[in-house]
């Protein structure tokens, strides 16, 4: 199965409390870090919800 490359590219500030617990749950803490996850409707679902503060590739 391949795995994703999720990056944080937005800040916190004035996003939801869901949002916020969203992005931490990935792994996501700071802007500009990076995280690989597997790539199953769990994390999609995820990623979808905060998909306007991340960027993902296909990770190798």
């Amino acid at each position: 199965m391949a795995n994703l490359k999720v990056t944080l590219i937005r800040g916190f500030a004035g996003k939801t409390d869901a949002q916020k617990e969203t992005a931490k749950s990935l792994g996501l803490r700071k802007i500009g870090q990076s995280v690989i996850r597997e790539d199953n409707p769990v994390y999609r679902g995820m990623i979808a919800k905060i998909n306007h503060m991340v960027t993902v590739e296909e990770a190798d």
